[in-house]
């Protein structure tokens, strides 16, 4: 009983590091190439893609300027990378046993990098949402979805 608490502690751990930035859980996890080179795209992604001036724009409420200054050819990256990185900690902390756990990994990356593509363009109550927010409400979309699916499919294959 102690080892699975103590092992489910780890893989939050690790996820909660590797949402914090990139490579992180990696590093936690001893597999420290695969950390450097999240690591490393990290750093050139968010450059390229100006995230970080894009956060404090969107944060203050300026949300026209954010979607101005964002290089959309690199944001779009980024969903994908971000969500691999915390996939692959947290399955090498042992999580992702359950059949079926990628799946919200994998539903928020690519709404998220959809997200991001259409950020530019929706408007909600009448206001942009621009980079920053649209694409954040995206991947909670995709997680809830990716929750959904797997628990009907893990339903699916034990009714079977």
């Amino acid at each position: 009983m102690e080892s699975s608490f103590r092992s489910r502690n780890r893989q939050i751990e690790v996820l909660l590091w590797s949402i914090a930035f990139p490579g992180f859980g990696q590093l936690l996890n001893k597999r420290f190439f695969k950390g450097v080179v999240f690591l490393l795209l990290e750093f050139i992604i968010n450059n390229q893609s100006n995230l970080n001036t894009i956060i404090i724009l969107s944060f203050q409420g300026e949300i026209e300027e954010s979607i101005d200054q964002a290089n959309y050819q690199w944001l779009m990256f980024y969903p994908c990378v971000y969500l691999f990185a915390m996939w692959d900690a947290y399955r090498d902390a042992g999580g992702g046993d359950k059949p079926y756990s990628f799946l919200p990994f994998v539903l928020s990356a690519y709404l998220g990098t959809v997200g991001v593509i259409f950020s530019d363009t929706v408007t909600i109550f009448g206001y942009p949402w621009g980079p920053i927010f649209f694409s954040i409400l995206s991947l909670l979309i995709g997680v809830v979805m990716g929750l959904i699916i797997q628990k009907a499919l893990q339903r699916s294959k034990n009714n079977i």
